[in-house]
């Protein structure tokens, strides 16, 4: 920040300078200026490089009003600055920031000098100043220039270069290398390479050599750095075992981590410091292990003396190892052996460790249970550590139980569970403690025993579950029961309950079923009852009129005994029956001058109810009497009512507008009940509908009545309960399309197949020609039936046989075989086809088209050609003949043969 200030100052300074400059007031004020002088590198700050003076005009009577003043430099620089040596005179010094140094910085400098004096007279003059070189001392580069090196040498390494030196001359002149002292094993070369000249033992030779490398240029000047060489140990000697002992004893059973020996060792490397060695145990065994680095042996795993293979065998033989590096180092074994001596630490153990057992509730006093002694065992090698007893028969009810000394358990009182002194008692849970006669010596390797006077006590669990024994029937709580229910009683409806109790301990599930009744004649069940709970509900719809009592019978069982009762359900009468009327739908018609006071058409209706007493109907209009015009007598009281015109018609005046009355008559069957009950008695209501139609008399004057239209809109909503009719609509058209189409195509298969286009018959020729090259046109001519008479006869001249033909029709047929060849007619037919060459098809086919009524007549005769027929073809007589004309490449076409028709 402080260059920056000053290189900002400086420029402002030659700013103003160059103002004064171009103002014209510039005079020689600095003596001694322009100049030339030098310096030598690395000065130090403050040394003087130029001295001058400053001239002062005789005006400037108050001195300098700018003292001289480096206003630039090129290059740019901060090595320089001027002081005062006193008064007017001035000298150019070193800064000392930066050092100037020869080889890395320019080697000359122009430095501008700026004074100006009180009358504001100015001058500008330049110093070049050139840096000089020196001879420095030699530098060391890398980690020898900041630091001592560190180098570390193993021992047994053959003499080789151990380190680099790197050192430079600033005037990169040639540098000599030498180490001190002389005595050590090292040298120098001359690239400043350092070598061990001897192998190196570390157990012999100084573990340490300090060096001091010296560098010196051709001048003489030097540098000189320390360089410290340190020996490092190897593995290189055996270690050996210092333990002497080779047998240890120790009682099995020992708890984990407790120690058997201490394994010492020594390495001759390490001579009188303590030894750095790793201990380990080489044979495969679990049961010790070996602290690695003090090599304490110590119990790693359970030790059983009185389980294979110690059993047999108590001797453990164990190989160490140890070694002076984990790893590729030096090591040495020695096998020692541990004798495992027998303890009695283990208490009788009995398999099963619990029994579970079953006795019936009935089971007598005296009932042997089990022989404990046949499942329990002491493991112990020794006879007198494996004796043991049992003793301490607990638990609750235990009193109903004793145990023999030899073990066995016997019951001796009562488990019966409806005995009031075991109350619910269903499983007694006993404990026997089975213990070690000879003094025991355990430790914490049974949990789960418990001590007893000193004794650990192996205990036993005895589960003996009670056995219900069902002795007891249900008894239901009544003999029978009665249900009332009224008939309207809604299906699933519970009507009653019925219980029953067992007296057997724990209670037994009852199950509850109808084992019979509860069913009519329409109904195999009416009834059901809870399997459960007992409760009794309604499956169909009681009727009083057809069933005033069912009875029925229920079963209560406890899946071994069972008891039944008997089941009552009144049902009770409720008005629930709509009275019926016939007609309950009638069309009448009346004059419209009828009287009041008649019975419309003698018109009555006659209603019936199953349950309500006929007097108790009646009768009223609901809905459509308009001005009263109708009304029923009688009203009530019977079961039988007229309809009857209360008032005439009135439709001159206005009054009646309406001449199809439509009349909702209802009957109820209230009319015995009081004011008082009709709140609370259950009412049931019939209906009649009647229309009647005014019919007006011819001479009476109709009223004119307003008119009105009925708009009825149609709106098509979609609904997604609906969403398949869109679906079958559109697939029943796609499928009735398709079934048309499929019809026409038939129609037009079997119109071609009947009424063929001129000139497309199909026709079957007696041989199968040569093929042309060129397209053919095939003319079929219509088969045909005939009565003429062929009256001429020819040869085919492809297959030589003999036909006749019609010389006016030009039917043709094959001539039978029998009858002769007539030579004149043959000439002539000859002689004809070969002046009509290529015409005789068409000569035959024309009297076809001229008498199309001829086509449909029969044959008088059959002919049976005894050539045989062609491959595919077959000849029938009776059977008319198909023609084929093919036109040849010279367009003289020959006479077709005709061919009998083949079978289709």
């Amino acid at each position: 920040m402080k260059d920056r200030v000053i290189k900002t100052m400086k420029s402002m300074l030659l700013f103003l300078i160059l103002l004064g400059v171009v103002s014209g007031r510039r005079s020689q004020l600095l003596q001694g200026l322009p100049a030339t002088s030098t310096v030598e590198e690395n000065s130090a700050a403050g040394v003087a490089v130029y001295n001058f003076n400053v001239t002062l005009s005789p005006l400037a009577s108050e001195g300098v009003a700018i003292l001289p003043t480096i206003v630039n430099s090129n290059p740019l620089t901060g090595a320089f600055d001027i002081e005062s040596k006193g008064g007017l005179e001035f000298r150019v010094i070193t800064t000392g920031n930066p050092v100037l140094d020869y080889e890395t910085m320019p080697k000359s400098f122009d430095l501008q000098i700026f004074v100006e004096d009180t009358t504001g007279r100015t001058d500008l003059s330049v110093l070049t100043i050139h840096v000089t070189d020196k001879n420095e001392h030699p530098v060391f580069r890398g980690n020898m220039a900041i630091q001592t090196v560190m180098i570390y040498v193993l021992e047994r390494t053959p003499p080789e270069r151990i380190y680099q030196v790197d050192a430079a001359d600033p005037e990169n002149a040639k540098l000599k290398f030498s180490l001190l002292p002389a005595t050590v094993p090292f040298s120098i070369s001359e690239s400043g390479a350092i070598f061990s000249t001897k192998e190196f033992d570390y157990e012999k030779d100084p573990h340490s050599y300090f060096l001091n490398i010296t560098v010196t240029d051709p001048d003489g000047l030097n540098s000189t750095r320390i360089v410290n060489i340190n020996i490092i140990n190897i593995n290189d000697e055996r270690p050996y075992f210092t333990t002497k002992q080779r047998i240890y004893r120790i009682p099995e059973e020992q708890s984990l981590g407790s120690s058997v020996a201490n394994i010492t060792a020594k390495d001759p490397d390490d001579g009188d410091s303590p030894s750095r060695l790793f201990y380990s145990i080489q044979s495969p065994d679990r049961r010790f292990s070996i602290n690695p680095a003090t090599g304490e042996l110590q119990v790693a795993g359970r030790i059983d003396r009185d389980a294979l293979p110690l059993r047999l065998h108590p001797n453990i033989s164990l190989v160490l190892r140890v070694e002076d590096s984990p790893s590729r180092g030096h090591a040495r074994e020695m096998e020692i052996t541990v004798v495992i001596e027998d303890v009695n630490d283990n208490p009788p153990e009995c398999n099963p460790s619990a029994f579970r057992k079953e006795a019936n509730e009935n089971t007598a006093p005296g009932t042997f249970l089990v022989d404990l002694r046949n499942y329990c065992k002491d493991i112990d090698a020794d006879p007198s550590n494996n004796q043991f007893i049992f003793t301490g028969l607990s638990g609750f009810g235990s009193n109903n139980f004793a145990l023999e000394s030899t073990g066995r358990l016997v019951m001796t009182g009562t488990i019966d569970l409806e005995n009031p002194s075991n109350p619910g008692v269903e499983v007694y849970t006993l404990t026997v403690r089975v213990q070690d006669i000879a003094h025991p010596s355990y430790s914490s390797k049974y949990p789960f025993y418990i001590s007893f006077d000193s004794f650990l006590c192996y205990i036993i669990y005895i589960y003996i579950r009670i056995k219900p024994v069902n002795e007891f029937f249900p008894v239901f709580q009544n003999l029978s029961y009665v249900f009332s229910v009224s008939e309207i009683t809604k299906v699933g409806s519970s009507i009653g309950r019925v219980h029953a109790i067992d007296k057997d301990w724990p209670p037994s599930v009852i199950t509850y079923s109808i084992v019979a009744g509860a069913g009519t004649r329409d109904y195999t069940n009416i009834f059901w009852i809870s399997p459960t709970k007992g409760d009794v509900r309604i499956l169909a719809r009681l009727d009083y009129e057809t069933t005033q009592k069912h009875i029925f019978t229920v079963q209560a069982s406890d899946q071994e005994k069972s008891t039944t009762a008997s089941v009552t359900v009144n049902v009770l009468e409720v008005n629930d029956e709509e009275p019926v009327c016939s007609p309950n739908f009638f069309s009448l018609q009346i004059p419209v001058d009828l009287a009041a006071g008649t019975n419309i058409n003698g018109f009555r209706i006659e209603c019936q109810d199953r349950d309500s007493d006929p007097r108790s109907f009646r009768y009223f209009i609901n809905e459509g009497n308009e001005n009263s015009h109708f009304t029923f007598s009688p009203s009530a009281g019977s079961n039988t009512s007229r309809l009857i015109l209360a008032s005439r018609f009135d439709y001159e005046s206005g009054l009646d507008t309406n001449w199809v009355y439509s009349l909702h008559v209802h009957i109820t069957d209230d009319n015995l009940v009081s004011a008082r009950d009709k709140t609370t008695h259950l009412t049931k209501t019939g209906t009649v509908t009647l229309s009647i139609r005014v019919i007006p008399n011819p001479t009476t004057v109709t009223t004119t009545t307003p008119g009105f239209t009925v708009v009825t809109r149609r709106e098509n909503l979609y609904s997604p309960s609906a969403w398949y009719v869109p679906f079958v609509v559109t697939l029943g058209a796609l499928l009735l399309l398709g079934l048309l189409g499929h019809l026409g195509l038939l129609l037009l298969t079997q119109l071609r197949s009947c009424c063929p286009p001129a000139g497309k018959a199909h026709s079957t020729p007696l041989i199968n020609a040569p093929e042309k090259k060129k397209p053919k046109k095939e003319v079929a001519v219509t088969m045909t039936k005939l009565n003429t008479v062929f009256d001429g006869e020819a040869r085919d001249p492809v297959t030589g046989r003999v036909y006749e033909f019609n010389t006016r029709s030009g039917a043709r047929r094959w001539k039978k075989s029998n009858e002769p060849l007539q030579p004149v007619l043959a000439l002539q037919v000859m002689s004809s086809a070969t002046e009509h060459s290529g015409q005789g098809a068409d000569g035959a086919e024309a009297p076809s088209r001229k008498e199309p009524s001829e086509k449909r007549k029969e044959l008088t005769a059959a002919t049976k050609p005894t050539a045989k027929p062609l491959a595919g073809q077959s000849e029938r007589p009776g059977q008319g003949l198909r023609l084929q004309k093919k036109k040849e490449e010279s367009e003289n076409g020959g006479l077709s043969s005709p061919a009998p028709e083949s079978k289709n």
